[in-house]
């Protein structure tokens, strides 16, 4: 009776705990809808983990963090780690700041623990491990193809010391990677409620590969547990950043609804989250365009971030009462209305120049709109098989008007096969200015095993990176680096904000063989060999021997003229013979002919017998 008795209070005692005091963890959801000013609309879904005991015991039990990610984690010594999986590519200059930012195709970078031996090896471990946990082809990422930058991707989790060793740092990115179902698959997984319950429940496929834009991001770094930071938590954040053009997607209107963005209804929050939000910026409410959501929202906040203010219709879903499904939807009034869009204070393009498969060129432009002074790190990752040249290195303002010096810079010279080149600079860019880097290019030979299975479509140059601190929040939704929620962003004002852009990839077309001509030689030269070969084995293992006329047979022409002959005889009528006359017609058959001569008989039994023996010898 007293250990029931125990037992029963014990129970008691878990049971009137919530679930983060249990088990150190918590799980959050949240949703941002956002009209642009192109009349596109971004959807950002983000689900953040936050875990306790996630730095301390290797083995530790796993709640809402996904073990297989857990256990990768902490084999590797991984203390923080970036990958992005995006189809598209981010228009700045249309759309402002992404919350989280990508480049087209794939993108790893990871910082390791202090005391890692052999840092190579265990991010070679570490991208083949990840391309098996989400079905991307990320095992092609090795040493050979990864760089150690200087200046750029600078830690974002909360650490003791401010500045750590370069040398645990580790980046690289395949420009190819085409992002599908089967990326999206094991990324839902990772999830407390997997795509079952809550927000995840409207991420289907078919409508997210529609969109203009698609990235799937997954973002682990120690945070601070508490505002002194005494006290750290291991975060995983799990994005998904969708653009939709609502005119691909069948309608003329500019009414958009769950529906017909997601396919389906919202059945529910999950029920291991901590809070479930969606958050619709209505800030363009009035001013471009007049709409109502419905139905109403549950509370509207006025985020004051950066001399910016933005308006936030919030809908809770933990305290909502969905009866059958819920669905948010936006109706326009008025005719439409486009507006001229201003653009964000720091956007960059990419692009090569030159003609011929010789010699090249590329130009990274840089639009500073800002009416001061702005500091930007660019970090530029050429593959082996662009050799480019430092001494042609030209960064100039205006067209030329002005020639800038970088402040710091780092090279890293490409070795062929084995290492890409790497170009780092911190430069000043003038208020109100357009900046043209410019450095040159060779295109290689390369070796026909090294050509890819489509090799005419061009080989793929990875984005340039640039980031900045900007000095306000115009255009800007990004989350700040002490937040982990999307709710820890509003009237969040900072001195500066860090912003990172990623450029265009580029496509370069390498002098390549032409792949059918070892067909075409292999057909003609099959050909000349069977003719050839077959007269040449006739005449080298044949006898040529003297046949006798009783040996000699009649022509094709002639047996068949005679066959035809016998025919027609046989068909004609003929009158019936005499006795005499047959008697004269058989004595003349009794007449030895040349045919039945038994002394050719004789030869050719003889010849067939010489060559039955030869042959058996």
């Amino acid at each position: 009776m007293i250990v029931w008795a125990l037992f029963t209070l014990f129970v008691a005692h878990v049971s009137g705990l919530g679930q983060s005091e249990l088990y150190g963890d918590e799980f959050h959801e949240e949703l941002l809808l956002k009209q642009l000013p192109s009349g596109h609309v971004y959807a950002h879904f983000q689900f953040t983990t936050l875990w306790e005991n996630g730095g301390d015991q290797p083995n530790h039990h796993c709640h809402l963090f996904p073990q297989s990610l857990s256990e990768v984690l902490h084999l590797y010594n991984v203390d923080e780690m970036h990958l992005s999986l995006t189809g598209g590519l981010w228009r700045h200059e249309n759309w402002g700041y992404p919350i989280v930012s990508a480049p087209p195709g794939a993108e790893l970078w990871a910082w390791f623990k202090e005391g890692t031996e052999d840092v190579d090896k265990k991010w070679t471990l570490l991208s083949n491990a990840l391309s098996g946990l989400f079905c991307a082809s990320l095992n092609f990422i090795n040493p050979q193809q990864s760089l150690n930058p200087k200046y750029s991707f600078a830690p974002l989790g909360a650490y003791d010391t401010p500045s750590r060793n370069r040398s645990l740092l580790r980046y690289s990115t395949l420009p190819r990677e085409i992002v599908c179902t089967e990326n999206l698959t094991p990324f839902k997984k990772l999830l407390p409620c997997d795509s079952k319950k809550g927000l995840s429940s409207l991420l289907s496929a078919g409508y997210i590969h529609n969109a203009n834009y698609h990235s799937l991001g997954i973002h682990v770094r120690p945070q601070c547990k508490d505002v002194n930071c005494h006290e750290t938590v291991l975060e995983l954040r799990q994005t998904v950043s969708l653009v939709y053009d609502l005119i691909i997607l069948g309608q003329e209107s500019r009414d958009w609804s769950f529906r017909k963005l997601f396919g389906v209804g919202l059945a529910g929050s999950c029920p291991l989250a901590s809070t479930s939000k969606i958050y619709v910026d209505c800030s363009t409410n009035g001013t471009s365009s007049v709409y109502t959501l419905t139905p109403d929202p549950t509370e509207t906040i006025n985020s004051n971030r950066g001399g910016y203010n933005t308006v936030f219709a919030v809908y809770d879903i933990k305290k909502t009462n969905i009866i059958n499904m819920f669905s948010i939807s936006s109706t326009h009034k008025g005719p439409r209305v486009y507006l001229l869009n201003s653009p964000p204070v720091l956007h960059a393009t990419r692009y090569i120049v030159g003609y011929g498969q010789e010699h090249g060129g590329i130009v990274t432009k840089i639009h500073n709109n800002h009416w001061k002074d702005l500091d930007i790190s660019l970090f530029e990752n050429i593959p082996w098989f662009l050799p480019i040249y430092y001494h042609t290195l030209k960064i100039s303002v205006n067209a030329g008007k002005q020639i800038l010096k970088p402040y710091a810079k780092h090279y890293i010279p490409g070795r062929d096969r084995n290492r890409p080149y790497a170009l780092e600079l911190l430069v000043t860019l003038p208020p109100r200015s357009i900046t043209e880097v410019y450095i040159e290019f060779d295109y290689s030979f390369l070796k026909w095993q090294e050509y890819p299975p489509d090799a005419n479509h061009g080989f793929y140059v990875g984005a340039a990176v640039i980031t900045s601190l900007l000095p306000h929040t115009k255009n800007y939704t990004g989350i700040p680096i002490d937040g982990s929620t999307f709710s820890s962003s509003i009237n969040a004002s900072r001195d500066t904000y860090p912003v990172t852009l990623h450029t265009e990839i580029l496509l370069v077309t390498l002098p390549t063989p032409d792949f059918s001509m070892p067909y075409n030689v292999i057909c003609l030269a099959c050909t000349v060999v069977a003719l050839a070969f077959g007269p040449l084995h006739n005449h080298t293992t044949k006898r040529l021997q003297m046949l006798d006329s009783c040996e000699e047979s009649k022509g094709l022409l002639a047996s068949l003229k005679l066959r035809l002959k016998s025919l027609l005889s046989k068909s004609s009528s003929e009158p019936e013979k005499s006795a005499p006359e047959q008697k004269r017609e058989e004595s003349k058959s009794k007449e030895p002919s040349q045919e039945g001569d038994p002394s050719c008989e004789q030869k050719i039994m003889k010849r067939k017998k010489t060559k039955g023996t030869a042959a058996a010898k």
